[in-house]
């Protein structure tokens, strides 16, 4: 397989392409069965006012809202699929927004099911699964739903806050129109002086070139555009903290972070430890920043040097089937079911939407539904970046297609909190078989490259991103002013410290890094891309270390769905993220890693 130009969809060949015909053969089919699911979705309204009737009403009742998710489901992801790779097809654009509206109307039609329960009661809900052992699924769902019953309000109160969830978008809304939409970047100038341009898609690109004035340019113009309209997005990050903190209080939590956590029943400490272990950790990025200096030859590593390419000549191009061949035998400890899974998913079941095409949507995602297979959309671009972002996304699939072949749908899905650990944990395993058995030393340059520009981010941007978000929240709950200088001066100091003495901080350019990563809109998300990586590394450790024990308790991890809260599934892995340990473990294996590079650039 060979790329020369970015191809049409029309041309991309079939084998290359996610198996849309496994999920509806046409688009007639499709919009026959959006017509049929649309006039049926009342009928599972009749069960409104029902559900006290007793045991045998709310197993029906149960058993048809299955089969309702199920169903709508495979239409959005039919729809959504269809429009992600190919975002020029106006009949998958309007398919895309019908099954979103078509999702929303089934949520609305559903949304009785939590009330009534809880008006039910626990005990009387208890002594029917008692009754009827085929509710006996319902046991955790159950529990989890009385759990979080205390921090529930009245019916009038509910309606309220439910109804705010619209309005209280508009300020990630207005965020992501204005950077995404919006903003018109000046270009970047190369050393020979011609122009390069930067958007939002490209600005990766050109931080892992080799042309440093190309770097410094793009660097600083992107910057220098959030910087000039810093107070409007400072306004912005406020009113969304603002927001979490009036849930916070109208739902009797004591801190915002408290409220964040406790949906998936996690103890604050988790995210205290986290933190704690990145800064005591901090050193080892010093030292990686000083060997970064060194080996690209410059007097002052900046930031914009982060990304830049530590050897002048590429490595050889790496093929979508070689990549396969190589992440099947990194995964070799998982044993030949799980392994042979991921080489038909790749290979024969088309899981995976391989190549770029114009129109396909940037980046990777995971995606499916209970009954289908779990796809992967990614543009592969034959390099070690695309490997390792091929073994990632196998990692989410992997979670999805052991918790849909183990689960209700009820428990069908998981949170963030762990499917960041899958995922890693894939990139973990093929790291460390990579190292192992490719022994040329500017493919390990390479590889060590790769590794580090994820760790870079996962585990050195994420954890100073959840510094700044815990003290601006801590702000808004006192009550504290915060303005957009507040907000650059705070994320400068924390940067400060993570640099140490080895890189140069431009304090404003450095210091609106928070106004780049919408992740913030999203209360305290970003520490969870450290806890998983994390996670996902101290495991896959076990399973080298430990062979077929750890890989049975990793397994029953991944089937478990959300029938478990986040922390005891990770805890029957054999990790607990409760205790700094599997962080410890986990900056270990960094500092090999640096250590590893320094010996082959030496």
């Amino acid at each position: 397989m060979t790329q020369n130009a970015v191809l049409s969809r029309r041309e991309v060949p079939e084998m290359y392409t996610w198996n849309a015909p496994s999920v509806f053969p046409s688009r007639e089919a499709w919009e026959s069965e959006f017509t049929a699911a649309m006039a049926n979705i009342p009928a599972f309204g009749a069960f409104q006012g029902r559900l006290a009737e007793g045991p045998a009403t709310l197993l029906e009742a149960m058993t048809a809202f299955e089969a309702l998710y199920r169903r709508i489901g495979k239409l959005y992801l039919y729809a959504s699929m269809e429009h992600a790779v190919d975002m020029n097809d106006s009949w998958a654009a309007a398919a895309d927004g019908r099954s979103q509206g078509l999702m929303g109307h089934a949520m609305a039609t559903i949304a009785f099911l939590n009330p009534e329960l809880l008006a039910i009661g626990e005990e009387t809900l208890r002594a029917w699964i008692e009754q009827e052992p085929r509710l006996a699924f319902m046991e955790h769902f159950i529990h989890d739903l009385f759990r979080q019953q205390k921090h529930v309000r009245s019916a009038e109160v509910e309606a309220l806050l439910g109804m705010l969830m619209d309005p209280f978008g508009g300020a990630e809304t207005a965020a992501g129109m204005l950077t995404n939409a919006d903003f018109q970047f000046e270009p970047a100038i190369a050393d020979d002086g011609s122009q390069i341009p930067v958007m939002q898609g490209t600005l990766g690109k050109i931080l892992g070139g080799a042309d440093r004035e190309a770097r410094r340019t793009a660097w600083e113009h992107y910057a220098d555009l959030y910087l000039a309209h810093k107070n409007t997005l400072a306004a912005t990050l406020t009113t969304s903290l603002k927001q979490n903190a009036f849930m916070m209080r109208a739902r009797n939590y004591d801190s915002t972070l408290q409220a964040a956590l406790f949906a998936h029943d996690i103890p604050e400490a988790v995210f205290h430890n986290l933190i704690n272990t990145f800064r005591k950790n901090l050193p080892t990025w010093h030292r990686y920043w000083a060997l970064r200096r060194k080996a690209l030859g410059v007097e002052t590593l900046q930031p914009y040097d982060i990304w830049a390419p530590l050897q002048k000549t590429p490595l050889a191009p790496i093929p979508y089937e070689r990549a396969v061949d190589l992440i099947c035998e990194g995964l070799a400890p998982m044993g030949t079911e799980y392994v042979e899974t991921v080489r038909r998913g790749c290979t024969q079941q088309r899981w995976v939407d391989v190549l770029p095409n114009q129109g396909k949507r940037a980046g990777a995602f995971s995606s499916g539904w209970p009954g289908t297979y779990p796809f992967i959309m990614l543009s592969y671009n034959n390099d070690l970046s695309s490997l390792s972002t091929l073994a990632h996304e196998l990692g989410h699939s992997m979670h999805s297609y052991l918790t849909w072949q183990n689960q209700p749908v009820i428990y069908s899905d998981y949170s963030m909190f762990v499917a960041e650990v899958a995922s890693n944990f894939h990139q973990a395993l093929v790291r460390d078989h990579l190292l192992r058995t490719q022994t040329d030393p500017a493919f390990q340059i390479g590889l060590i490259e790769e590794a580090m520009s994820n760790f870079h981010r996962y585990f050195f941007i994420m954890p100073t991103l959840a510094r700044f978000e815990l003290e601006t929240h801590q702000r808004v709950e006192r009550g504290d002013g915060l303005t957009a200088d507040d907000m650059i001066a705070l994320m400068a100091d924390l940067f400060t410290e993570g640099y140490g003495n080895e890189m140069a901080v431009d304090r404003d350019r450095v210091g609106i890094t928070w106004a780049t990563f919408g992740h913030l809109f999203v209360d305290y998300y970003v520490f969870q891309y450290a806890t998983g990586i994390s996670g996902a590394h101290a495991l896959a450790r076990g399973v080298l270390d430990h062979g077929a024990p750890a890989v049975g308790r990793y397994t029953q991890f991944l089937k478990s769905g959300s029938a478990l809260y986040p922390l005891d599934a990770l805890k029957l892995a054999g990790v607990d993220l409760t205790t700094p340990e599997a962080v410890e473990v986990t900056f270990g294996i960094l500092a090999d890693m640096v250590t590893r590079l320094e010996q082959l650039l030496s």
